[in-house]
């Protein structure tokens, strides 16, 4: 058995990781830090990463180089996240955690060692996940009698505790949620995206009907619009997955889908009715009020660090990072200025009052009191980091007790503010409001240019015009699974869903030109 597992798992690979490139803004920063007098100077024009226009997956790999999200592992395919980027993934975690907990779940943690037999239990599930599986098979310098699989997944390991744990409806409805890494042996990687090792959050539960696994299941996939919109400023479109892009061993997933900058789709996260089928396989049972011994119904949903990429690629431009203010690890930092040294002390001493002001009021604000760096350098510094919020203060603005706010969802000149006011309760006020407008600024024109790519399509040739252009495709469906595959292979898109928000019908497929019940959407993706 384990030489059927060795020959069925040998030859995957994994593309050679890029190599850092010298940092044009490290560069920058020595040669500041060695030239410019303390809080003097003027910005400098660096090109910090490469134009999105002129090579996407380039500027993306640049801009997670050089915000010092990530650095390349050493095994080809890992990424380890540095503590911006894992700051990041604390807000997003933050904010999940309390909505799990508001709904009745709990955290529980379960191995990252998984016997081979488990996952080979339910059928569809070891056809779906066999290709990007990490096994152990040897521990103590031994040969093991069983292979482990290194957590893909935790939907096996789960059910041989529930089924433990469950014995009457009343146990039910169990309802967990684990934070944890995952293994997936990917062949195409990119940080964030995709990796070898990443972490996520995986709910699962356990219910006495079908009608409440469906519930929960759309209930945790609104969850996660809600996040995607109200926290991370990231429009999506809720929806029904095929069966074919539906969860190994799932009866149905629901997604939210999201559009990059460069038009491409990226699932951002998921939720699975599970129906009965990881209960079979497991014998995960428990006797109904009417003594009837019956199997549970379930359901599982994750979100990952995956979501820092799609938010990379919805907001960043050439600059860098424009992160929203609801997940930015600082949302304000204040750059005092000065020249003389006679200056510094109240262009300080103004800057720690607005600093203690924010800190008070529940921002997450940064004085930067780095020397040795001239104004110019520390503006591409944060605006590279992705900050909302930039407070310039200088001697002229501290005599007329106001200062500069500079928002990064706007570029130069466009989103600076002259003349706010330097009075403690003022300025927070105004920083909340002006926090509060970004948001939905980023929110506005992320939503606008999706509307703008997704074509109606109603004929084949039409949705093949609008994957050339890079366009997502709306169209009635009801292909069969064959046709789906054709078009994925001849086109290179995928059916991302469909959406919950269907448009008015009659509708007609655009591939059969027979009536269709509903549209379905297809585009490139991750």
């Amino acid at each position: 058995a384990m030489r059927d597992v060795r020959r069925a798992l040998v030859g995957v690979s994994l593309r050679r990781r890029t190599r850092n490139r010298p940092s044009p803004v490290r560069a920058t920063a020595q040669a500041a830090s060695t030239s410019a007098k303390p809080g003097a100077g003027k910005k400098r024009d660096v090109k910090a990463v490469t134009p999105k226009s002129e090579d996407f997956s380039q500027w993306y790999l640049d801009v997670v180089r050089e915000a010092e999200l990530v650095s390349y592992g050493p095994v080809r395919g890992t990424m380890v996240m540095r503590p911006y980027g894992y700051a990041i993934w604390e807000s997003i975690q933050d904010w999940l955690d309390k909505r799990f907990k508001e709904t009745g779940h709990q955290n529980a943690y379960f191995p990252q060692l998984i016997p081979y037999s488990f996952i080979a239990k339910e059928a569809d599930h070891i056809e779906g996940f066999s290709p990007e599986l990490a096994l152990v098979t040897k521990g103590g310098g031994k040969d093991l009698e069983e292979p482990l699989v290194v957590r893909p997944t935790s939907e096996t390991i789960v059910n041989h505790m529930f089924a433990q744990w469950i014995q009457s409806y009343r146990d039910l409805p169990l309802l967990l949620n684990q934070w944890a890494n995952v293994h997936r042996w990917e062949m195409r990687t990119r940080p964030f995206i995709r990796t070898l090792e990443f972490l996520w959050q995986e709910g699962h539960t356990a219910h006495a009907t079908a009608e409440e696994a469906e519930q929960e299941t759309l209930q945790m996939i609104q969850i996660y619009k809600e996040f995607a919109e109200d926290v991370a400023a990231m429009p999506v479109v809720v929806g029904r997955k095929s069966r074919i892009e539906s969860f190994a061993g799932a009866n149905c997933t629901y997604t939210i889908e999201a559009m990059m900058s460069d038009r491409k789709a990226l699932q951002a996260g998921t939720s699975h009715n599970l129906g009965q089928n990881f209960a079979k396989a497991f014998g995960t049972t428990f006797q109904s009020e009417s003594g009837e011994e019956e199997f549970v119904h379930q359901s599982s949903w994750g979100v990952s660090t995956r979501m820092i990429g799609g938010i990379i690629m919805t907001h960043g431009d050439d600059q860098g990072l424009r992160l929203p203010p609801r997940l930015a690890p600082i949302q304000v930092v204040i750059i005092p200025i000065w020249k003389k040294l006679e200056e510094k002390e109240k262009v300080l001493d103004a800057a720690r009052l607005l600093h203690e002001a924010g800190k008070q009021a529940g921002l997450r604000v940064h004085l930067d009191m780095a020397e040795g760096k001239s104004p110019g350098f520390k503006f591409n510094f944060w605006e590279m980091k992705g900050v909302p919020l930039r407070v310039e203060l200088g001697p002229r603005d501290v005599g007329s007790n106001s200062c500069v706010i500079a928002r990064r969802d706007r570029p130069g000149k466009e989103g600076k503010e002259f003349g706010v006011t330097l009075d403690p309760e003022g300025w927070v006020n105004h920083v909340q409001k002006a926090l509060q407008d970004v948001h939905a600024s980023l929110l506005g024109s992320a939503r606008e240019f999706r509307d703008a790519n997704i074509v109606d399509v109603k004929s084949y040739e039409e949705l093949k015009h609008a994957i050339e252009e890079g366009k997502w495709a709306r169209g009635g469906w009801v292909g069969s699974d064959e046709d789906e595959r054709r078009i994925k292979e001849e086109t290179g898109a995928s059916l991302r869903c469909y959406p919950f928000d269907q448009p008015e019908g009659p509708h007609t497929c655009f591939l059969t030109q027979n009536v269709a019940r509903e549209v379905a959407i297809f585009s490139k993706s991750y």
